[in-house]
């Protein structure tokens, strides 16, 4: 039988490879997956469960009107914002509210503009929707944040889309309000809509500022917001996104939200319902926390030989520098993994230009942490 060619085409996740493989060794410290080890808090899951009984029929497209209303009351104050109920609706988690953007905006042979390295699950959703990824490289000597000045040089006639993502995975870094309000010129000045995906908001670590590209003057009719309660709230398998932007953007995702999934689960949208009246004490608490790994793991991996890395200022991710080794990512992922049983992730998958790194998330406990590096130090003195 022959299948799709589209189909055939995307790439398989590295990251999910290299979380099979780990999950078949045993012993394994696992700096791969980026998920928060945090299980939800405690008075979401009694609440839900208490009223599940209540939550058992289909949801609207867009999402049930009291989690809608809840969210962006959230969101204005948050970032200071006017968004209204029509301007937001509920997704399947921050991935479907990407697709289902990418698929009503993006017309065949479209560019997208990512900086690079980027999460690697973007380029196969553009490749879905007929698009085209347009990486912009930006390095680690400039804390991986996009310049105006890297973004002018490579937009194209073809470029409609410019991705954001901050804080980002993979790199952590955390793009600051002056080079923002740079970029949002640039995007009016060529007519550019943005995708400001901001599912990490408040993994910011050296600040108390939220701030948000679509609040600049002229942003907000060109600016859709992904967000989610996935890393947040930890809660990833509860699968609950959100996207918020201009309304008829909205009415064509809803619209096509019926001939996808349906609808969001609606336990899992009473559930963050609940999140948000009540989790977010939790919620800074697991902040606090991976700030505390974070330091750590920074500072250890800086003493060792043979790999470095800046300082992350958001996310849970740090994207160590392993060009010393003489390593390719790959074969760096490989022998730790065979050698030590240390999963890590190749920067090979977050960007063609990113072999010299590896991404390590601290996304688990201290005391693995402090397991993981010892070992990886042991690998570093054996090559």
């Amino acid at each position: 039988m022959e299948y799709g060619k589209l189909a055939e085409s995307i790439v398989a996740s590295q990251i999910r490879a290299m979380m099979v493989k780990a999950a078949h060794m045993e012993d394994v410290v696992s700096f791969g997956v980026g998920e928060p080890d945090f299980i939800t808090d405690e008075c979401i899951l009694k609440e839900t469960a208490e009223h599940l009984s209540s939550y058992t029929k289909y949801a609207p497209g867009a999402g049930i009107d009291p989690l809608r209303e809840r969210y962006i009351r959230y969101l204005n104050e948050m970032i200071g914002s006017d968004y209204s109920m029509p301007e937001t609706m509920v997704t399947s988690g921050g991935m479907a509210a990407l697709y289902l953007a990418f698929f009503c905006l993006l017309n065949p042979g479209d560019e997208v503009l990512i900086p690079a390295p980027y999460f690697s699950n973007y380029g196969p959703m553009v490749a879905m929707c007929r698009g085209t990824v347009r990486e912009i490289e930006v390095k680690e000597e400039n804390d991986f944040i996009l310049s105006v000045e890297d973004l002018r040089a490579a937009v194209t006639e073809k470029s409609r889309i410019l991705l954001l993502n901050s804080p980002c995975n993979p790199t952590g870094g955390l793009i600051d309000r002056e080079s923002l309000q740079k970029i949002a010129e640039f995007a009016k000045e060529k007519d550019l809509f943005v995708f400001s995906d901001e599912v990490y908001r408040h993994l910011n670590f050296d600040s108390d500022e939220i701030f948000s590209i679509a609040t600049l003057p002229g942003m907000k009719e060109r600016t859709l917001i992904i967000d989610s309660v996935s890393k947040s709230f930890a809660m990833t398998g509860f699968r609950v996104g959100f996207a918020t932007g201009p309304v008829h953007l909205i009415e064509l995702m809803t619209k096509c939200v019926e001939n996808v999934y349906s609808a969001v689960a609606t336990p899992s949208q009473y559930a963050a319902l609940v999140a948000f009246d009540k989790g977010m004490e939790a919620m800074m608490a697991m902040k606090k926390e991976y700030k505390k790994r974070r330091d750590f793991l920074v500072s250890r991996i800086n003493e060792m030989d043979k790999i470095s890395c800046i300082m992350p200022k958001g996310a849970f991710y740090v994207f160590a520098n392993i060009k010393k080794t003489g390593l390719s990512a790959e074969e760096f992922a490989e022998r730790l993994l065979e050698k030590e049983h240390v999963a890590v992730i190749p920067g090979s998958n977050f960007s063609k230009n990113a072999s010299g790194y590896v991404r390590i998330s601290y996304g688990t406990s201290m005391e693995k942490i402090e397991d993981g590096l010892n070992r990886m130090e042991r690998f570093l003195k054996s090559l």
